[in-house]
């Protein structure tokens, strides 16, 4: 019966303990929170960043536009004839008076050769009708002829003298038709295919042309901006600060102009305006027809950037992280346009801040931060 009573106050005592370490083991629960576990500090995250620059940034717009020529030429014929050369390679660079195409003229020689005739005996029969105009004029002082033969011979040398200013006419004109018979280049550019080739017959009936030419510097660059822009763009040509530039896509290769003309009316239906560039094309890289990104830059203004990838957003709007004191701050910021990859900053910075560029996902108001310089080129 001792043993018994012993065996009972030895399990007591370890449940006694066990209980005791229970206790101690939950004691953070059951003494309201007072005791807690110290947590690890949180460590410094690395973020790149770069500096708030203040510097002249262009004022842009990008449109698409196309490019058309000054000059462009559509070749006819203007008498009816047959071919008999062409004088040049299809698609071809022509000048100013350069012969393109010879056209038969043996119809107009034999014109020609017979208004001549006609002229020559015209001079004759005036040269005759002055003899005896004179003749007259001195029988009538001798009162051997009368007044009326007089006036007759006046009268003939006159029709004589008209009869010659209308065949010279007619002469002169047949001169012009043969004129026709070659066409030359009435400006300098690239000449398309010929439709015709030798012994065709052309007329001036004929709707297609027999080729055109189109001429290849200057040319045009047409496109459109918002309405918005065109009261800079005015300002801006007054004091001749405005610039195009035309970039053929895919290629990367451009050719700068200026502002050639502003159409004088808004599309109500679109609020776009309509701007002509002229660009010199020396190198011929801008070709009729062919669509181009331009870049009108109306002026340069001096203004915040900072690189588009280090702008954050949210629901109360734009934001940077600003490293300060090995800190990173939230700093609102106004973004007025984007540039080349940077975003133009009306309000919020005033240039030469550290700002994040990479890592901001791990970052909040507050965090530490090992910043480190954005690579070359990023």
């Amino acid at each position: 019966m001792a043993s018994g009573l012993f065996r009972g106050r030895g399990l007591l005592i370890l449940g006694v303990c066990a209980a005791a370490v229970a206790a101690y083991a939950t004691r953070a629960m059951w003494s309201g929170g007072q005791v807690a576990v110290q947590a690890a500090p949180r460590p410094a995250v690395s973020v790149e960043v770069t500096k708030a620059e203040k510097k002249q940034v262009p004022m842009d717009v990008d449109s698409i536009g196309a490019v058309t020529p000054i000059s462009s030429v559509a070749l006819k014929s203007r008498v009816e004839t047959t071919i008999v050369g062409v004088h040049f390679e299809d698609g071809a660079r022509v000048r100013e008076g350069d012969l393109l195409f010879s056209l038969d003229a043996r119809q107009i020689d034999a014109q020609i050769a017979q208004a001549e005739g006609n002229l020559a005996r015209s001079q004759s029969q005036l040269v005759a009708a002055e003899r005896d105009m004179r003749r007259f004029n001195e029988l009538i002082g001798k009162g051997a002829t009368t007044q009326v033969n007089v006036d007759n011979a006046k009268t003939a040398a006159d029709t004589a003298a008209a009869t010659i200013q209308a065949d010279q006419a007619i002469l002169d004109n047949l001169k012009v038709q043969k004129s026709y018979t070659r066409i030359t280049a009435p400006i300098s550019g690239r000449i398309s295919a010929a439709s015709v080739k030798v012994g065709n017959f052309v007329r001036p009936a004929d709707t297609a042309p027999l080729a055109t030419i189109n001429q290849m510097a200057p040319v045009y660059v047409t496109f459109a901006i918002p309405q918005r822009v065109l009261g800079d763009l005015r300002d801006a040509m007054k004091d001749n600060l405005s610039s195009v530039k035309a970039t053929i896509p895919g290629n990367g290769k451009s050719e700068t102009g200026r502002i050639a003309m502003v159409e004088n009316t808004v599309d109500p239906t679109t609020g776009m305006v309509t701007v002509r560039g002229i660009m010199d094309n020396a190198s011929e890289l801008l070709w009729p027809g062919i669509l181009v990104n331009t870049t009108l830059t109306v002026r340069n203004e001096n203004a915040v950037i900072v690189p588009s990838v280090g702008v954050q957003r949210s629901q109360t709007g734009n934001f940077v992280f600003v490293v300060k004191d090995g800190k990173a701050q939230i700093q609102p910021v106004t973004i007025s346009r984007t540039f080349q990859g940077f975003s133009v900053i009306d309000s919020g910075l005033e240039g030469g801040e550290d700002i994040v560029v990479d890592g901001q996902l791990l970052l909040s108001n507050g965090t530490a931060v090992t910043p480190r310089e954005r690579k070359a080129g990023a």
